[in-house]
């Protein structure tokens, strides 16, 4: 397991990037539950952030790909507007406890 931040490091309705092993990832808080994906966009394979931990819409609700405007769902990765409409983002095995958020 590889510790990616406190509990308290990533609150709700807040996204948060990652490098690990030269993969860059990102974690988003949704209704307490934690998410983790791969930071590629499945459209042209490139980061999704248009700035540091800024992977969210103004809303909070979607993810959202700086580049193309891509939408996808916060709590399967799949995208449902956009140039991907119907690919996904690949999902990364995490758990939670009062140490940490950890990729497993």
């Amino acid at each position: 397991m590889i510790r990616l931040c406190a509990p308290d490091e990533l609150t709700e309705g807040q996204s948060r990037g990652f490098v690990i092993a030269d993969n860059k990832l990102f974690a988003v808080r949704k209704d307490g539950q934690v998410y983790a994906y791969l930071n590629r966009c499945p459209h042209r394979g490139i980061p999704l952030e248009w700035q540091p931990d800024q992977f969210l819409d103004a809303s909070a609700s979607l993810i959202q790909c700086a580049t193309h405007g891509a939408l996808f769902l916060i709590d399967s990765g799949e995208c449902v507007a956009g140039p991907c409409a119907g690919q996904s983002l690949e999902a990364l095995s995490c758990e939670e406890n009062s140490e940490g958020i950890w990729l497993l």
